[in-house]
């Protein structure tokens, strides 16, 4: 029987860095980028089902996308409760928002500091390499010793954008099936 989870994925970073198109051209298989730019002012939510490899489940990843500008703060975290997975984005060719990331890893990180929560750390808009401030290494660097993977992507050119989300569906598959395994082991 065909199991699907549901799995609350917050997405966080500074303005701008295109947490909307990264979630939108997801959500549309790579059909809507937008091509003016709308300030999120809230959370708006976005649902996608992916299926995992060689079984007949699938993680129904809700995508929260948050606002970036700090004045919204307060009232996006209030839509944060109970994440079960974390996507962090940052613009390659803007320091400042590679700079966030700690503080935005650590506003989610607090609504569970007891729980692993598996995430990704997205460097977006590689398209502008020629605009590009931070090195794959350094954004590796950061991923790795705060627990993600690391992903570039573009969304306006619609490159590499599925990949950190079947990443993190996977993961969070993978824990609920270390689950299972430690329940059966407790029923013995």
């Amino acid at each position: 029987m065909p199991v699907t989870l549901r799995a609350k994925c917050i997405i966080v970073g500074d303005t701008t860095v295109g947490k909307s198109s990264l979630c939108q051209m997801f959500h549309s298989d790579g059909s809507h980028f937008a091509k003016n730019y709308t300030m999120t002012a809230g959370v708006e939510l976005l649902v996608k089902s992916v299926n995992i490899p060689e079984t007949r489940d699938s993680v129904e990843l809700f995508l929260y996308d948050s606002a970036g500008k700090e004045i919204f703060s307060e009232h996006v975290q209030k839509y944060w409760d109970h994440p079960g997975v974390i996507i962090v984005v940052f613009d390659v060719t803007n320091e400042t928002s590679f700079s966030s990331c700690a503080k935005w890893l650590e506003r989610v990180r607090s609504q569970k500091p007891d729980v692993h929560m598996p995430g990704v750390l997205i460097g977006n808009k590689i398209d502008l390499e020629q605009r590009q401030v931070i090195s794959p290494k350094a954004a590796t660097h950061f991923a790795e010793s705060n627990g993600l993977k690391y992903f570039e992507c573009s969304s306006k050119e619609f490159q590499n954008v599925e990949a950190p989300f079947y990443y993190i569906a996977n993961e969070f598959y993978k824990i609920y099936q270390e689950r299972i395994e430690h329940f059966k082991t407790l029923s013995l």
